[in-house]
């Protein structure tokens, strides 16, 4: 899928949402829990409409927040007016200039799919501070017994809680048609090349799979003389 097809998916998808709760939401508490304090500089990778960009909002000096989606930047910004040390941008993350050292948290959520992993990994290493953090949740693909089985527990899980959040069992039909549509395109790893992928660029990284259908990289960049220093 190229980045033209994603920025027109987002286009189109960003009106549909409304910030109320979804799959992502649910582990955002489990997010902020790993935020260093204090913490001066984050970094949202793929932040659509904002909503875990104020939450960073709440704990960091300054949030810089990149959407590949002008939609939905315009309204992650027009969300934010209370938080005038968030700034949004629309920018293509394999183009992006990331600045060496530069953040103490960076975060993406639902993000890295659309990318190569390892690619931004290490555009991510790089760019963290020593002894920052870096937070993905992102999706996987079921690989194993176990995956199937937990999928089993999600699905009436999912259920429950989306009629508590929302009222309603499902989305309306013509956002789950957009949604059906992007999701043709997506590409998801298991989760054990997710853990290959880590132990060669983030060595130390924790490796997570969650109940919705996701999977979480925490990993904190160590300080020189704390282990490996390699930018």
């Amino acid at each position: 899928m190229t980045m033209e097809t994603i920025r027109h998916d987002f286009d189109r998808l960003a009106a549909f949402d409304t910030g109320g709760w979804n799959h992502n939401d649910h582990y955002h508490p489990y997010l902020l829990r790993q935020i260093p304090a204090p913490c001066d500089q984050s970094l949202e990778i793929g932040c659509g409409i904002g909503t875990f960009a104020r939450l960073l909002g709440q704990r960091s000096r300054h949030v810089l927040a990149l959407d590949l989606s002008s939609e939905m930047a315009r309204i992650a910004q027009e969300r934010s007016a209370g938080f005038p040390n968030i700034e949004y941008r629309v920018a293509d993350v394999l183009e992006w200039p990331f600045p060496l050292n530069g953040f103490d948290c960076i975060a993406s959520i639902a993000t890295m799919h659309h990318l190569s992993l390892e690619v931004m990994l290490t555009k991510m290493k790089m760019a963290l501070k020593p002894g920052g953090v870096l937070l993905i949740l992102d999706l996987y693909e079921a690989k194993d017994l176990s995956d199937y089985l937990l999928s089993a527990v999600a699905f009436p899980a999912n259920i429950l809680i989306r009629l508590a959040k929302t009222g309603s069992l499902r989305p309306p039909e013509a956002e789950r048609r957009a949604w059906e549509e992007h999701g043709k395109h997506d590409h998801y790893l298991h989760v054990p090349a997710v853990r290959r992928i880590c132990q060669e660029l983030l060595p130390g990284a924790e490796v997570k799979k969650h109940l919705f259908w996701r999977y979480s990289i925490v990993w904190h960049k160590p300080i020189k003389g704390q282990g490996d220093t390699s930018q």
